[in-house]
């Protein structure tokens, strides 16, 4: 199943592609990722089984070997604890983090990413150096709008009226996301509001699934949920959305929140560590505390009553991800990084 970080992955080779720049991608043996690549990037496929993995690990050393490049950047904990290049020799290993994990697998790499801030002062307090650590955020690219026929044939095969108020919940169900938390607050909103009735659609799937649906149950609020299960483009769901809710307990980032501004809507969120930082409350999101049913049900119901605020909050929001955000301005600080680390190694 592809979240949010394999997903910005794909983007980013993709997007240095349509750069004009040479891209090997290193892919998983059958990885749903090699589909989200465009047909002329070449792809490698290793299994990266795990850090004992000695057959991964010498065929990453011979493709290096073989193809010379000048970076290699790993995407996550697997192919960085794998990937072990001759210290102070080219080609340059940049190593991505997309959260707060434990370092013992990143120090050899010759500089660092993180796509958050935070990130990037959690790699300077334990140790990493200053000058090797770069903050680059993800990007979206923003989508075409669906034609109004075709939004309304996906609310009908969701069997939800036409007037129907969607609040859209897209992610792992995991419990770090905190869809038990989304699914409290849910169930002390009334069923209608402003004479429309409220529906609640979760776009993914995961360990807590059926978890999940008994909590619906004993919530008496299954028959206002759709399950979609896992989507390769939760997109066509958050379109339909009046309101985009993040509930998560733990969250470095937040590619829901950037996806959500991309399609112009409006989003209630926690504050997560990703969260709170990239967005700001009252101007482009609704941020409310972890873990509290309650105050994330104010939220929501303050929002679906008040259609003026959830359009500001989804015009500042798209605004952001269309500056800050996009593909430009982000591919743009991975090549002059490139350029940087190329320059002074």
């Amino acid at each position: 199943m592809l979240g949010g970080a394999e997903l910005f992955y794909a983007r980013l080779v993709n997007a240095l592609h349509r750069r004009g720049h040479c891209a090997l991608a290193v892919t998983h043996p059958n990885s749903l990722i090699a589909k989200e690549l465009c047909a002329e990037i070449p792809q490698v496929p290793i299994p990266m089984r795990g850090i004992w993995d000695l057959w991964s690990r010498w065929q990453i050393r011979e493709l290096v070997r073989k193809y010379q490049p000048a970076i290699v950047q790993t995407y996550m904990g697997r192919a960085t604890r794998l990937t072990h290049l001759p210290v102070g020799q080219r080609p340059i290993h940049l190593a991505r983090l997309g959260g707060y994990y434990s370092l013992d697998g990143y120090r050899h790499a010759d500089a660092w990413i993180g796509n958050t801030q935070g990130i990037c002062d959690y790699l300077i307090r334990n140790g990493l150096p200053a000058e090797r650590v770069f903050h680059i955020g993800n990007f979206i690219v923003p989508p075409e709008p669906s034609p109004p026929e075709r939004l309304m044939q996906r609310r009908r095969k969701l069997a939800v009226p036409d007037d129907a108020l969607l609040v859209v919940a897209v992610g792992r169900l995991h419990p770090v996301k905190g869809f038990e938390d989304l699914l409290g607050a849910f169930a002390s909103l009334p069923a209608r509001l402003g004479g429309r009735p409220i529906y609640l659609i979760v776009v993914g799937d995961g360990p807590l699934n059926q978890a999940l649906r008994q909590l619906a149950e004993q919530l008496a609020i299954a028959d206002r949920i759709r399950w979609t299960g896992w989507q390769r483009n939760p997109g066509h769901f958050q379109e339909l959305a009046d309101l985009i809710v993040c509930p998560s307990r733990h969250e470095p980032l937040g590619n829901v929140i950037l996806e959500a501004w991309a399609w112009r809507r409006p989003v209630v969120a926690t504050l997560a560590l990703g969260p709170a930082e990239i967005a700001a409350h009252q101007e482009d999101a609704w941020l409310v505390p972890i873990a509290a049913p309650e105050e994330l049900a104010k939220a929501m119901r303050t929002l679906l009553e008040d259609a003026p605020l959830r359009d500001c909050l989804a015009a500042n929001g798209h605004r952001k991800a269309i500056t800050a955000y996009s593909e430009e301005v982000i591919v743009s600080a991975y090549l002059e990084l490139y350029a940087h680390l190329l320059a002074t190694s």
